[in-house]
């Protein structure tokens, strides 16, 4: 198969730019993990998603997730962002409002809200459990908290098919204005087995009721620009701590503004205590991918 559908999409996002980017491979049916593994290489995005035909009657499509480095299990704006592909190349059809992701982290659902540009996609995430409550002075979290004045809830290590430490900030502009200790939060990731930490602060702002940021010092060290798995964390902490923002269990938070990205997720706690994450996507580049004759 010379020439495969491709798409480029921006995820959790309005217009092109704000997001966090994503590659899909809509046509992925002969490749095999080299050439996949290359490909996420190649594009350079956080994340690139190669899509299958279902094999169950009760999954819409399968999908395989691969950074450019390893594949992923799970995350959450690769699902949402392949959702949205898969939509507009139609390869699928929501049953009830519902999609059916099939991929290494089991049969997730997505439930698909609206039409074209205002339609918003979330899906439902792995549960996440609490690891390990800690007090503000641990000494593995000390250099990484420096400088910032905490806020009510304690740090705390969540796993939800990844771990991550959150730590809530008494102020958003404090956490708005802070510079990532990025030594001291690879030697945080690394001894706790994590993707890094993962700070928030409360909002009085309209539109958003928590400003987020995703400090990743697992692989390699950078700011993550809006973060579907790491808000989903977030969102059962809370849930555990009856802390959620918002009425019904639904809330929006802001991420990525501090590495030129302005990012929206909605995240949802239903009453069996699901946590679905979502948001709007638009999709920037449409066309093939000739992958013939490459070497890995």
């Amino acid at each position: 198969m010379p020439f495969r559908r491709y798409a480029q999409v921006d995820v959790f996002a309005d217009r092109p730019g704000a997001g966090n980017p994503l590659a899909v491979v809509l046509d992925a049916e002969d490749l095999d993990d080299t050439q996949m593994q290359a490909i996420a290489r190649w594009t350079r995005l956080p994340e690139t998603t190669f899509v299958f035909p279902p094999v169950d009657d009760d999954a819409s499509y399968r999908i395989r997730i691969f950074s450019p480095r390893r594949e992923v299990p799970f995350a959450g704006h690769p699902s949402v962002g392949t959702a949205h592909a898969v939509l507009e190349a139609g390869l699928a059809v929501p049953r009830d409002g519902l999609l059916v992701q099939d991929g290494i982290a089991g049969k997730l659902p997505l439930r698909v809200n609206g039409e074209g540009r205002s339609r918003t996609i979330a899906v439902r995430t792995p549960r996440a459990s609490v690891r390990e409550v800690a007090s503000a002075d641990d000494p593995r979290l000390r250099e990484a908290l420096k400088d910032l004045r905490l806020g009510v809830l304690p740090p705390v290590l969540m796993d939800g098919g990844r771990r991550w430490w959150l730590a809530e900030i008494a102020d958003e502009a404090l956490l708005r204005a802070a510079t990532p200790p990025w030594a001291a939060i690879g030697a945080l990731a690394q001894s706790t087995d994590s993707m890094g930490l993962c700070v928030f602060a409360r909002s009085d702002d309209p539109v958003y009721y928590l400003a987020v940021r995703a400090w990743v010092g697992a692989t390699g060290q950078f700011e993550d620009a809006a973060s579907g798995a790491a808000n989903a964390t977030l969102a059962a902490w809370l849930a555990s701590r009856n802390a959620l923002p918002g009425d019904g269990g639904f809330y929006r938070i802001s991420q990525g503004r501090e590495v030129g990205h302005d990012a929206i997720i909605e995240l949802t706690v239903d009453n069996a205590g699901d946590v679905w994450s979502g948001g709007r996507i638009c999709t920037v580049v449409r066309g093939t991918l000739d992958w013939t004759g490459a070497r890995a």
